[in-house]
């Protein structure tokens, strides 16, 4: 919703401007300019991405309608499922666990939290390092340097798409000079006309300039950052799931650990500590 009130506002705005100074909207369209800077950095993006990051770029876009990943319920919820699992652990032990891990979407546990279901790289990462831990891992810098390891390469994948996105809205001022140039040309072809068709081929250069700043700054490197900061949330939200499997492999009590969890989330996510102590009071029937 807010992409799409921020894509009418901007366009309400510089179209509402440029008529305030009398301008007129015939000259701004101009289909050839269009295809040349939009159909150019298609291309150049075509080019220089995998095809495999391509499709990531394009199943990404859907992100751009949503407000952002998780919400404040969200968090609540996740530090509420890792702290029926840690309890479930402390008193039935680790073999306790492992039905509820190899098939999470019929688990009872899981299927309390539908917001966590429906992130499959947290519930992977989630039940496959509770995996580790029921095998009998207890070196704690060991289980941390495979869950670095483990988000570094997804951030970095996740990155790559935002990155696309940046790189394709920072080439579109240069590619909208080109359209501008290829209208020069055909304006200099043209010096035996008169002044108002002269006027109008000159006019329909420039716009060339200004579609390729305005879709640049306007729509395409702001999607790009759109993106940035939601693969960022998702981070956040995995790195909420690290601290507390760490805390809980030090040998911490399951309500200290989800502290530890619910220290690493953003301010205007972040649960109270009495919010956290009254949604976990409710967790003790989960792993029944």
């Amino acid at each position: 919703m807010l992409f799409i009130i921020g894509t009418v506002f901007t366009i309400s705005c510089v179209i509402g401007g440029y008529l305030m100074h009398h301008g007129q909207l015939s000259v701004l369209w101009q289909p050839s300019e269009f295809i040349i800077i939009v159909g150019a950095s298609i291309g150049s993006f075509i080019v220089g991405n995998t095809g495999g990051l391509q499709k990531d770029v394009l199943k990404s876009l859907k992100y751009l309608f949503k407000s952002k990943p998780y919400a404040k319920s969200d968090f609540l919820d996740l530090l509420k499922l890792l702290y029926t699992i840690f309890k479930l652990m402390k008193t039935k032990g680790m073999l306790e666990l492992e039905s509820h891990l190899e098939r999470p979407d019929e688990s009872p546990i899981f299927n309390q939290y539908p917001s966590f279901i429906r992130s499959k790289y947290a519930k992977t990462f989630l039940t496959d390092y509770l995996r580790v831990m029921t095998m009998g891992v207890e070196d704690y810098y060991q289980m941390e340097e495979l869950m670095d390891r483990d988000l570094e390469i997804h951030h970095h994948e996740k990155e790559a798409i935002s990155t696309a996105v940046l790189t394709m809205g920072d080439a579109m001022p240069a590619l909208g000079i080109v359209a501008a140039v290829l209208g020069v040309i055909i304006t200099m072809g043209s010096v035996d006309q008169p002044p108002e068709i002269l006027g109008k081929l000159i006019g329909a250069a420039l716009v060339g300039t200004f579609l390729g700043v305005l879709l640049s700054y306007g729509f395409i490197s702001p999607m790009g950052r759109r993106l940035a900061a939601w693969f960022e949330a998702e981070h956040h939200y995995l790195i909420c799931i690290k601290v507390a499997l760490l805390a809980h492999l030090k040998g911490n009590a399951p309500i200290v650990s989800v502290e530890f969890a619910r220290t690493t989330i953003g301010a205007h996510e972040k649960p109270l500590f009495a919010e956290l102590e009254e949604t976990t009071s409710t967790a003790g029937e989960s792993g029944k």
